[in-house]
């Protein structure tokens, strides 16, 4: 049976007399991906700083596993098992594909700044790296330099260097942004793959790839849910239709 990983209860953001998250809450299930959707200024980047530690809430609790980490920094928050990509891609460009990974890796070794110790002789370290390489598909770029693949790989790479942490709850914010067609499917059927035993939030905005990813969808407005649910009961929510989706959806 499922179990919650992440919970958020009653989030709220001010900025000055902004509310840019108003009292929301949120559960991200072990093997479920929640996409949350919402038109630009909606809030969901504002709700995954939240929930990473980027941002402390003006109210609310978070709670990771059975943990409240409410307040607490983003590197404690990662530290106890969550993992995030972020809109703009996040990586070492002159570095090739695999020290990329295997530095995400090495920060999760105990005494990972034991600086007279060659970092390729930490054999849990490589081992997590060449998993995550092969969950992402990217073994083929193992020595490619990361700064000359491509943006759809670039993005890959970001959530190879996420899984090498070993995390339970992924925070993924736009991942297919910018991206082709065939690099969107590719990464549709990388979050399929490792959602199991992953809990995933997916801010996105290809509502192609969010209806197919989807387990449940929140949309936000305003920094407010208007709508939570299936994906089904999303697509005939006559208020979200109006709002945000369209009636091609």
């Amino acid at each position: 049976m499922s179990e919650v990983l992440l919970s958020a209860k009653n989030l709220t953001k001010r900025f000055g007399g902004l509310a840019a998250v108003n009292d929301v809450s949120i559960s991200l299930w072990r093997n479920h991906i929640h996409a949350v959707i919402g038109p630009n200024g909606a809030g969901k980047s504002t709700l995954t700083n939240l929930l990473s530690g980027d941002l402390p809430p003006t109210s609310g609790t978070v709670t990771l596993g059975s943990q409240d980490v409410t307040g607490w920094t983003p590197e404690k928050i990662s530290g106890k098992g969550l993992g995030r990509s972020y809109q703009k891609t996040n990586i070492f460009l002159p570095f090739s594909v695999w020290e990329n990974v295997r530095l995400a890796s090495q920060s999760r070794a105990p005494n990972a700044a034991r600086w007279l110790q060659r970092a390729t002789g930490f054999a849990a370290v490589n081992a997590r790296a060449e998993q995550a390489l092969e969950l992402a598909g990217l073994q083929n770029r193992k020595h490619s330099i990361a700064g000359t693949i491509s943006h759809g790989e670039q993005r890959q790479l970001e959530i190879a260097m996420t899984l090498a942490t070993e995390p339970q709850v992924l925070l993924l914010d736009e991942p297919l942004a910018g991206m082709g067609v065939a690099e969107a499917e590719r990464m549709v059927a990388l979050l399929l793959a490792i959602k199991k035993n992953h809990g995933i939030l997916l801010v996105e905005h290809d509502m192609d790839a969010v209806f197919t990813l989807a387990d449940k969808l929140t949309v936000m407005v305003n920094g407010q849910v208007i709508a939570s649910g299936t994906p089904a009961q999303i697509r005939a929510d006559a208020g979200v239709q109006a709002a945000y989706l369209g009636e091609e959806h």
